[in-house]
């Protein structure tokens, strides 16, 4: 049984991990960058290891330095979280090196995995739907516009080494094609060191669906229901739900079957997500195409905790300690809806990152509310890494009663100090279409004029105010009788009430 694990990821999750690892009697180890010296993670974990300068690239994505770290603190398991190292294969294959074991997938299905131009060719053989695409012979920039003219406008230009919302860009008029290719290729350099890109034929309208897997080494292997992932920007999700509020049983039997059988094709261990687009034709036909497969626990899983009582981080561990899955398929059942927003530190009307010192910061609580967060009151939010502040999470008897318990939390979520988008959630929130269940991928995309304020809409509305009343009150006299004295309208005007 693991003893000791070294968390190589910071905020969130790592706070998230070490919670499990307390209940299991598991010692912690975390990890950090200068800027991260203080932070919550490493306050409350067992033992802590420093990694160097801010950049991701000098710390947290540093193979060598976090490899030494889990040596120097005999940690003898590593826990990836989400992003950074996730699902690095050469930092899996690193670990067995040194014979340490890495929670989560070999290293040879992350390898295959990774290639999501591999992957969807083997899952394709396999009989599971794909979105059409073309892989480009070469990652010669006159090849990537030969496959989008193969494909056909409009198309998503995609990294091929790595998945969520990374280096994607939609392409819908021949102008956009050279701009969407050298900004997908910069960003999928920048998150996963590989900037080749293939096509895909975008699908207009579509929901997105994962269904949460998980296999064991004894040949167990089981699903964990689905989520619905639909609402997001620039392909990043934004609010995830579960079960699927459109998904029926028929769906979600194919559903999970395909995502079972897409482990199977490539000999799967451990937590894994399953990505499906799912459109609904003219003629009232559902479809379902494979999207990509996530090696990694997914920052939603709260809300499949929710719903079925689990605790995902305890069944990883379980399985990478060579144990079998704690539960079997007839085991599992849903009880009611779960619904979870990300917190962020942005500008709420450009939706652009923001950094700061957290001057207060105090979370909502209650029955079905939980909160997984990584920053504390106090706390310097810095721009190296993701602005995400918190996960809020509502669970309840129906999908209503989640949407109004993540709106009542929402609005006792007190953050000051810098900017963040809890205004933008509230409004989302609150669209009749979402609570309807008639959005779809690029819904916000679409909306965001009515879901972002103008950056002067409270100051223009308080001045319109003001000169209402002053009118409303219409001329008043004025005592100069005394040449020095100093006019004031507040005290002409005599008390206001608003």
């Amino acid at each position: 049984m693991i003893r000791r694990v070294l968390i190589a990821n910071r905020g969130e999750i790592a706070r998230r991990v070490i919670r499990t690892c307390r209940a299991m009697d598991i010692k912690t180890v975390a990890v950090f960058s200068d800027v991260d010296r203080d932070a919550p993670h490493v306050r409350e974990a067992d033992d802590a290891a420093g990694l160097g300068a801010a950049p991701a690239t000098d710390s947290y994505l540093n193979i060598p330095k976090v490899i030494e770290a889990a040596r120097r603190s005999e940690a003898d398991a590593v826990h990836p979280g989400y992003g950074f190292l996730s699902e690095n294969p050469a930092f899996a294959e690193a670990c067995e090196a040194a014979g340490i074991i890495f929670i989560g997938p070999p290293a040879r299905v992350l390898r295959q995995m990774g290639s999501k131009t591999g992957i969807r060719a083997a899952v394709a053989q396999a009989g599971v739907p794909v979105v059409p695409g073309v892989t480009p012979r070469s990652q010669e920039p006159q090849e990537i516009v030969r496959a989008i003219e193969e494909v056909g406008l409009p198309v998503m230009v995609k990294a091929a080494g790595g998945g969520g919302g990374k280096g994607m860009r939609i392409v819908r008029r021949q102008h956009e094609v050279d701009g969407a290719i050298q900004s997908a290729r910069g960003e999928a350099k920048r998150s996963f060191g590989n900037d080749a890109l293939y096509v895909e034929r975008l699908i207009e309208r579509p929901r997105h669906v994962e269904v949460q897997i998980f296999v064991d080494r004894h040949g167990h292997a089981v699903h964990i229901f689905e989520r619905d992932c639909t609402l997001q920007r620039r392909q990043q999700k934004v609010i995830e739900e579960a079960p699927g509020p459109l998904v029926t049983a028929a769906l979600r039997d194919r559903l999970t079957s395909a995502a079972l059988q897409v482990a199977q094709t490539v000999g799967y261990i451990n937590a894994g997500t399953v990505e499906f687009l799912v459109e609904s034709t003219a003629d009232a036909e559902v479809r379902f195409y494979f999207l990509e497969m996530n090696t990694r626990l997914q920052v939603e899983h709260p809300i499949t905790e929710a719903v079925t009582g689990l605790d995902l981080v305890r069944a990883q561990i379980l399985v990478a300690s060579g144990e079998p899955l704690p539960f079997t398929q007839q085991d599992l059942r849903l009880d009611g809806h779960a619904i979870e927003c990300r917190v962020y530190a942005e500008d709420p009307e450009r939706l652009l990152p923001q950094a700061g010192r957290l001057l207060r910061y105090r979370e909502p609580s209650g029955e079905g509310i939980r909160v997984d967060s990584g920053v504390v009151e106090g706390q310097q939010v810095t721009v190296h890494y993701d602005p995400l502040l918190a996960k809020v999470i509502a669970h309840g008897p129906t999908r209503s009663a989640a949407l109004s318990r993540l709106l009542d939390a929402i609005g006792r979520f007190t953050v000051l100090g810098i900017r963040h988008n809890l205004s933008f959630l509230s409004a989302l929130l609150q669209r009749p279409e979402v609570t309807s269940n008639a959005t779809y991928t690029r819904f916000i995309e679409d909306h965001l004029t009515d879901l972002t304020p103008h950056p002067r809409a409270g100051l223009h509305a308080a001045a319109a105010a003001v000169a209402a009343r002053v009118a409303a009150l219409g001329p008043q006299p004025v005592d100069v009788s005394e040449a020095t004295a100093v006019y004031d309208p507040w005290q002409t005007l005599g008390p206001v009430n608003w």
